[in-house]
């Protein structure tokens, strides 16, 4: 009988492959720097499949592999990869999220080093057989002040290596809590607009989100301090390229580095590569001999325990069970992960605590990986796919949050109820969800009793009680196209403030919004996606 085969895509470490090929119990082809109609034959009949960034895992290239049970990818970000396909096709989905944390941040720190003293330019000038010490001189780090978006792993790796060098370290990360930044030593920013011009550098460390892209464009160069330096070695579109670009040829920005791009490889005529400040290297960040073993042998090790015992390991689609607990527990596992991304999107975003309250039945249960979905779902909305279901609760302790869970076996209005709140300098906010039949429902929001789908679209309106609200919603909808699949309506009392939830079928354009906000009686408007 021949050994099952995993199929290795892209360029992995030597010991990668060798911790593979153990034992003689898989078939490992490597075929490296193939298009996906060259890919489909070879995948057709492997079991595995491993990635870096090069390969596109698509919907399409999975439908031509049949037998395919676990996709690695080789590193943190898994945007080449089509999660949801794979999920649908019953393929676990796992990465490597720790081996490129140190080299990424030296790397960004080589670059912040670099655009301060101009290396690069001085280098090619030297080459090119001239001596010209004025124009390149630098700025020293000592006493500088640093500000680093996003305090993940990376970022303090970063804020470590700068208080080294004797910064001032400022911090923006909606997440961290102040009891963390005092330990790390840095200063917590509650907003970018009052971080950016206190900053001589700037350093981006977040995954590409809807929020996050261009988190840095036209309007925050704008608040820069003139003669600033700004390096991304996280994920290309966070820094706004025309933005940068005009910047740095006003002489506004200083000098710049990226080891990302919008566009990856940027186009030859790329303005960017004209430019004298700016330092440019091709997506380095994890490109270490070191970084590099240590990811392959970590995503090799993770992709044999799937497929010779079942152990998943640093999933991003799957938690952590046995068939027979998924099989219990499953439903509330999928539900407790919605909840998590509802919460992170309706709730203050610094959380100092998170509360889990579980009553009934589903009480008595071992609720440790309903949790841990939860915990996935709410850090991932702005960390993104760095977050998985192994990852999600030593994340949570490294952002200083603390967690809580209480159980009442006695059930209240519901005979389940899994109710998940956040804390956070005297605000909160709270949801609670349960099953009606087989079907999950959204059942409180911020203590208020009320209906609905967690799934899809849902718009979340606050209105003065008072007669013709629905209507004008439905009239504007209408207007722009826009069904309304599901509606409930809660009142904390007549007269008072209303809370309606909408699932709808699709996005209102922000002129939609901003037209349901023009009427007075509506307090706020909220878009949720599920």
């Amino acid at each position: 009988m021949n050994a099952p085969k995993i199929l290795v895509a892209d360029p992995i470490s030597p010991k990668g492959v060798e911790a593979l090929e153990a034992d003689g119990l898989f078939e490992v082809l490597v075929k490296t720097g193939l298009k996906e109609e060259e890919l489909k034959p070879i995948i057709n009949d492997c079991v595995g499949l491993i990635v870096r960034s090069q390969t596109k895992v698509t919907a399409t290239l999975l439908k031509a592999a049949p037998l395919l049970k676990v996709i690695g990818r080789a590193g943190v970000g898994i945007d080449n990869v089509d999660v949801e396909a794979a999920t649908q096709q019953g393929i676990v989905v796992m990465n490597a999220p720790d081996g490129n944390t140190i080299s990424t941040a030296e790397h960004a720190f080589s670059l912040l080093l670099s655009v301060a003293r101009n290396i690069p330019q001085a280098h090619a000038s030297m080459k090119a057989g001239e001596w010209d010490r004025k124009k390149y001189e630098g700025v020293e780090l000592y006493h500088k002040t640093i500000a680093i978006l996003g305090m993940g792993r990376i970022g303090t790796e970063v804020a470590r290596r700068a208080l080294a060098f004797g910064m001032k370290v400022l911090v923006y990360d909606p997440y961290l809590s102040a009891t963390k930044a005092n330990a790390l030593q840095v200063e917590l920013v509650e907003k970018l607009e009052e971080l950016l011009p206190r900053a001589d550098f700037i350093t981006v460390h977040m995954p590409l989100t809807e929020e996050t892209r261009h988190m840095i464009g036209q309007k925050e160069v704008a608040l820069l301090k003139k003669g600033v330096r700004l390096i991304n070695c996280a994920r290309g579109g966070l820094i706004d390229e025309a933005a940068l670009a005009e910047g740095l040829s006003s002489g506004h920005i200083a000098g710049a580095a990226l080891d990302v791009f919008e566009i990856e490889p940027p186009p030859k005529e790329n303005s960017l590569r004209t430019i004298e400040h700016l330092v440019l290297t091709p997506h380095l960040g994890a490109s270490t001999a070191e970084a590099q073993e240590l990811v392959g042998i970590e995503i090799a090790q993770s992709v044999r325990a799937a497929l010779l015992h079942g152990e998943i390991r640093n999933s991003v689609n799957m938690p952590n069970l046995d068939a027979k607990t998924l099989a219990t527990a499953g439903p509330w596992i999928e539900l407790a992960g919605r909840l998590g991304r509802f919460l992170a999107q309706i709730a203050p975003r610094r959380a100092e605590k998170l509360h889990l309250r579980y009553s009934g039945r589903i009480a008595a249960q071992e609720t440790t990986a309903i949790s841990r979905a939860f915990i996935t779902g709410y850090l991932r909305h702005l960390h993104g796919a760095e977050i998985n279901n192994v990852n999600a609760f030593s994340f949570l302790q490294h952002l200083g949050v603390e967690l809580l869970e209480t159980r009442q076996s006695e059930a209240g209005e519901f005979t389940d109820l899994l109710e998940v709140s956040i804390h956070e300098d005297g605000k909160s906010g709270s949801v609670g969800g349960t099953f009606f039949g087989l079907q999950p429902r959204i059942v409180t929001i911020n203590g208020r009793f009320i209906e609905g789908r967690p799934e899809g679209i849902v718009l979340l309106l606050e209105n003065k009680d008072c007669p013709g609200i629905v209507g004008h919603v439905g009239s504007l909808f209408g207007e722009s196209k826009i069904n309304i699949a599901n509606m409930s309506l809660s009142r904390n009392e007549v007269g008072g403030v209303a809370l309606v939830l909408m699932n709808l079928d699709s996005i209102p354009e922000e002129e939609v919004i901003q037209g349901l906000l023009a009427d007075e009686n509506i307090l706020s408007a909220r878009i949720v996606r599920l």
